[in-house]
């Protein structure tokens, strides 16, 4: 598709309809009839403040409006108790973390920790999982997000019931066993991240497709259920003061430290 040159306020209101849910990259590159991967570009200068003519806090408005014309400006606000908040299956848990310490042994691997990222758990849910091989237990959990694949960046669209896939441009997330490498500075969050190496078939695509773990400041410290964390092109994202506590963990370890996503 041909590139086109887009203006400065065409790009905002591109890059806006997206962010709104309206509509999908390939359908706003059909549209205006741009490369769709335009957009991811804009996007990108966007978060690390090259683009700095856009208004983020414009654009903010924009969605608050947006989304309180659908419910009701008047519509009091109440807080829902759900008694049938999901939660996580320690069972599998415990199997996934037996399965993940004869791994690490083989491999060499840190043998007192490892991340298990069960993606079957609702993403309100905290799902990442430090796991303590030595207490055999969970000592840290949190929320994180995975990857919105076709529906909108930075929404909840598959809280529920994600897809993955390790082709490069799906923005899905990979499902697997990753060993988390080296570590480097991101544009993201507390502007660190890890590079994710990927050990399986199924995400064997990592490098290729720049997955990192990093924080994201949209995500939450605190569960959110019945809403899903927000959901980004493929990397698993935890909020910055989650990322800190992990950090220190992986910093600290003379051994590489496993992560493993599945479902």
């Amino acid at each position: 598709m041909k590139r086109t040159t887009k203006s400065q306020a065409e790009r905002e209101s591109i890059i806006a309809a997206y962010l709104l849910g309206e509509k999908s990259y390939r359908q706003l590159g059909k549209q205006h009839k741009i490369d769709f991967r335009l957009i991811h570009s804009w996007l990108c200068k966007l978060k690390a403040k090259r683009y700095k003519p856009f208004n983020m806090k414009i654009l903010h408005n924009i969605i608050f409006l947006f989304s309180t014309s659908l419910i009701g400006c008047n519509s009091p606000v109440k807080k829902v108790i759900n008694l049938d908040q999901p939660k996580i299956n320690i069972e599998l848990t415990r199997i996934k973390a037996k399965q993940a310490f004869e791994f690490c042994k083989t491999k060499n691997f840190n043998k007192e920790l490892c991340i298990l990222i069960d993606m079957s758990t609702h993403s309100g849910i905290k799902r990442f999982l430090v796991w303590d091989f030595k207490k055999d237990s969970v000592s840290s959990s949190f929320l994180v997000g995975h990857g919105c694949c076709d529906n909108p960046w930075n929404n909840d669209f598959s809280k529920d019931n994600p897809s993955f896939s390790n082709a490069d441009g799906s923005h899905c997330s990979s499902l697997g066993k990753y060993k988390i490498g080296e570590r480097a500075y991101s544009n993201w969050g507390v502007n660190v991240k890890y590079v994710l190496h990927g050990l399986e078939s199924t995400n064997s695509n990592a490098l290729k497709r720049l997955i990192v773990f990093h924080s994201w400041e949209v995500v939450s410290d605190v569960e959110i259920y019945p809403n899903g964390t927000p959901e980004g092109w493929g990397c698993p994202t935890i909020s910055n003061n989650s990322f800190k506590i992990v950090d220190s963990l992986i910093k600290s370890s003379s051994k590489p430290v496993l992560m493993w996503i599945y479902k």
